[in-house]
Formats: structure tokens, sequence, C-alpha cells
């Protein structure tokens, strides 16, 4: 009987192993909860993408309802979000950068290529800053208060519908409770 059970025990692990990654496939990206949600944005200074000389810190994220957006000029589905954040950005939303683990001049031409519409892009060339947020891939989007806290986070390409379903009435919820 021993003998039985050692030799089925590889086909048991095995099974067990199907049934784990089975259900893996099954878990939404953009649904990842994340440990940040309503937490302060995490401490950083780091150097402006085009201006080493100025830096983008979480302080700069206070005051003002603002989005902070994790993009890669290597990023694909970065190019497909790009449009509708000009658009946001020409209709007054405040929308910051953290170019992630990107080449400067390979990001610099991208903007110049795409438009950029954010008003400060943090250089993040080690991936710290996006590791301490909890970024699992470019893009992802959070929704920051005007206390600095983080008060949404999406994974994926923001789009209009995302936009309206997700994000305004979150940030009408803010806008009549403070």
């Amino acid at each position: 009987m021993k003998v039985l059970a050692l030799r089925l025990m590889p086909l048991f692990l095995f099974i067990i192993l199907i049934g784990f990654f089975w259900y893996s496939l099954s878990l939404d990206p953009k649904k990842l909860p994340s440990a940040k949600l309503g937490k302060p944005l995490p401490n950083f200074v780091l150097p402006v993408l085009g201006n080493p000389n100025l830096k983008l810190s979480q302080n700069d994220l206070n005051g003002k309802i603002s989005i902070l957006n994790v993009w890669a000029s290597w990023c694909s589905s970065c190019v497909d979000e790009q449009i509708f954040l000009l658009h946001l950005a020409r209709i007054g939303v405040t929308i910051y950068g953290l170019n992630y683990k990107d080449n400067q001049d390979d990001a610099i031409n991208w903007l110049s290529s795409w438009g950029n519409p954010y008003k400060l892009i943090g250089s993040d060339l080690d991936g710290k800053v996006a590791i301490d947020l909890g970024v699992y891939g470019a893009p992802e989007t959070f929704l920051i208060d005007k206390f600095g806290t983080i008060r949404f986070r999406y994974a994926g390409v923001l789009t209009s519908k995302i936009w309206q379903q997700e994000f305004m009435p979150r940030i009408n919820e803010m806008e009549h409770n403070l």
C-alpha cells in the first residue's frame, strides 16, 4: 500500500498544480487588490524626465486631486491610452507621469511622437518607486486625493469607459466630501 501511495504521489501533485494554474488563468490583473489603497503615496524624489535638475516628489501631488500614470516607451499598451490621456489633460485633469524602467532618450522621443499629457514626469529608472506603489506593470493609473492619499488603482489601458465608470464617481465623491 505504501509503495502504491508513493508511486501515485507525483500524479496527485501534478493534478494539484494543474488546478492551481487553471485557477490562476481566471484571475484578472485589473482587479488585483492594491495594499496601497487608502494610504499616502510612498516618499520619493525622482529626476524629471528631460530635466534632471528638476525633481518630482510625492509632495508635488498634494493640494489637488490628480492622476499618477505609470508608462514607458517600450509599453505597447501605453500607446493605446495616450490619446485618451491627452484628452484628459486638455479638459483640465492634472496628470503626473511615472516613466517606468525606460531609456530616457526613448521616452522623450516617444512623447515627441505621441504628445505629452503630463504636468511632470518622474524618471523611475530602477523601478523602485513603482515597486513601492505595488505596480504590476505598465500602464497603471492611480487616483490621488488632494492630501496625497491613493484612492484608486487601475491596471491596464485607461479608456473613456473606465474613466466614466471607475474614476469619475470617485472624483465626484472626493470633491463633495472635501
